[in-house]
Parts: C-alpha cells; sequence; structure tokens
C-alpha cells in the first residue's frame, strides 16, 4: 500500500485539498480531531467510512509532506548576529 492508494488530491473534491481517497474526508479534519485527543476509535465511529489505515495514511500524508518542506528566509537574522 502506498500513501497515493489512500489519499487524494481533485481539485474537484473539497478545493483540491488532500481527502481520504472516494470521500470528502480531508486529512485536515483528520489530523486536527486527533490533536484534540480524538481517538482512533473517535474517528472510526464519527466517520463510518473511515479506516485505521486511512487514518495512518493521513498521518504519514502529513509527516512526509513536511519531510519535504523548503523554508526560505529573507533578510536580517532576527538574532543581530
Amino acid at each position: 500500500m502506498t500513501i497515493t492508494d489512500r489519499i487524494e488530491i481533485n481539485p474537484r473534491v473539497m478545493l483540491g485539498k488532500p481527502v481520504i481517497r472516494g470521500t470528502r474526508i480531508p486529512v485536515e479534519l483528520i489530523l486536527r480531531k486527533l490533536s484534540e485527543g480524538a481517538s482512533e476509535v473517535d474517528l472510526l465511529d464519527a466517520y463510518p467510512r473511515l479506516t485505521r489505515e486511512d487514518i495512518h495514511a493521513a498521518m504519514r500524508y502529513a509527516a512526509d509532506t513536511l519531510a519535504h518542506e523548503e523554508i526560505v528566509f529573507i533578510g536580517k537574522d532576527q538574532r543581530g548576529d
């Protein structure tokens, strides 16, 4: 299984935000609910089409996205060095 098996980006679905494939459940929603203290069981109860594998794929997608993020610093160093 690859992340793309579970995560879809389609401009016609949720304005192109990453969602669980075949649903309108955004990756962002899953991560936000988990960060607010929801458990996997809570998410599975609230969203019957969601699976544990979908939740894990959402977390992997977020981690991979952050791992490939590029940060560009512009201007002076704020520390005054």
